[in-house]
């Protein structure tokens, strides 16, 4: 069986190439594509010695550097790429994937991260941000989303099955393109947060924790003004964005923002928070696992896809809070009932992030690429379910 992976741009080793990397594990014969790729070097592990193809937007002079600039051409580049010599294809799609041309007789399973959520629910946040409420610029703008909108439904329809990386995903899937998606939760890599994870009688160390890079919609500015008002407690911020230098201009004595820091170091801060903070809306929420992995709780606005993570207080097995309202009141109300609360024990934080394993990813992708196939009358093929090889056995172990 011939397969084919194709991706959006390929940047760095984030959320949706980890998907990609447990495909590939899945299916080590498949070919890839992408609209550009620019993984750097020291990131390319998972697609191990692999080759991309790559559209014309790779091809433009200074293309891969402009790639979000020439967004329009996103669909038409998809559009080219020719997969009729495959039986099975897959996508993973925030933007324009699942828009590839397939033949009769191909199976297409799209992994859907977002549908385009400049274009559908979120376009008057995104021009708000950019600038573009008013004028002739604005109006361009507003002409080009909805000729997105128009091929993006229409693209929604091509693959046989669509896959939500959460219901908060699979519902926007329904309300813009009109479709069921099965629901997968994305793949943590819970393994290998096992060395840090801490004990129930681990204390923890004094401090909140935001992880995340400082943009508008993650509203960490909102957590650190609300922090301000709280001295006794203190809040360590990790990444960097163009909020930085209104988190900055606050000069809280107890908000302590560290940039960007190695993978090793968010991980030892998470497992040395009281808990992982969060008052944005995410499509899942990766960073709220891995926090959970390492035993510590989290507590987040009460949307998207850490309502499907977390296990609020009152229920067996409680893994953190929610904040109810997203302002400066909301925050420091739900901050103040989790300190009061009996704290949630890490051995049940770390139970409740296995539910998002990379072996329950395979595990369950496999299972519906089996039935697409089955439905169109494929023949059995066998998947690679197992554990990686590059995987250290004590990591193996771990979870």
């Amino acid at each position: 069986m011939r397969v084919a992976l194709v991706s959006d741009p390929l940047t760095v080793h984030g959320g949706a190439e980890r998907v990609i990397e447990q495909m590939l594990s899945l299916f080590p014969q498949a070919d890839v594509f992408a609209i550009v790729d620019i993984v750097p070097p020291a990131q390319r592990g998972f697609l191990g010695d692999r080759p991309v193809t790559t559209s014309f937007i790779q091809r433009i002079p200074g293309g891969a550097r402009r790639y979000q600039s020439l967004f329009p051409l996103w669909p038409l580049a998809v559009e080219q790429f020719d997969l009729t010599a495959y039986d099975l294809v897959l996508s993973s799609h925030h933007g324009v994937a699942y828009g590839v041309l397939t033949r009769p007789g191909q199976v297409h399973v799209s992994y859907v991260h977002s549908p385009m959520r400049y274009a559908w629910d979120q376009q008057h946040a995104y021009l708000r941000e950019a600038g573009l409420e008013r004028g002739a610029k604005s109006w361009l703008a507003r002409w080009a989303l909805h000729k997105a909108r128009l091929w993006d439904f229409a693209a929604a329809q091509r693959p046989d099955i669509l896959v939500a990386n959460s219901q908060f995903v699979a519902g926007r899937i329904r309300t813009a393109h009109r479709r069921e998606a099965t629901v997968i939760h994305p793949p943590v890599a819970t393994r290998a947060l096992a060395s840090w994870a801490r004990t129930d009688q681990g204390p923890p160390g004094g401090y909140y924790l935001s992880v995340g890079r400082l943009v508008p919609y993650k509203r960490t500015e909102l957590l650190a003004r609300a922090f301000a008002q709280m001295p006794d407690l203190r809040l360590k911020i990790v990444g960097d964005g163009p909020d930085a230098k209104r988190i900055a201009a606050l000069a809280a004595p107890n908000v302590e923002l560290l940039g960007r820091v190695p993978t090793e170091e968010v991980h030892r801060l998470m497992a040395g928070a009281d808990a992982l903070v969060y008052a944005g809306i995410e499509d899942f929420g990766i960073a709220a696992v891995e926090a959970q992995a390492t035993g510590t709780p989290v507590v987040a606005y009460r949307a998207g896809g850490m309502a499907e993570i977390i296990v609020g207080s009152g229920s067996p097995g409680t893994t953190g809070g929610f904040i109810e309202s997203q302002t400066e009141d909301g925050i420091i109300a739900a901050v103040r009932a989790f300190e009061e609360a009996r704290r949630p024990r890490a051995s049940d934080c770390i139970a409740n992030a296995a539910r998002f394993s990379e072996e329950r990813f395979r595990e369950s992708f496999a299972g519906v690429v089996e039935r697409a196939l089955a439905s169109k009358g494929q023949p059995e093929v066998p998947i690679g379910r197992e554990q990686p090889a590059a995987w250290p056995p004590e990591l193996a172990a771990a979870e």
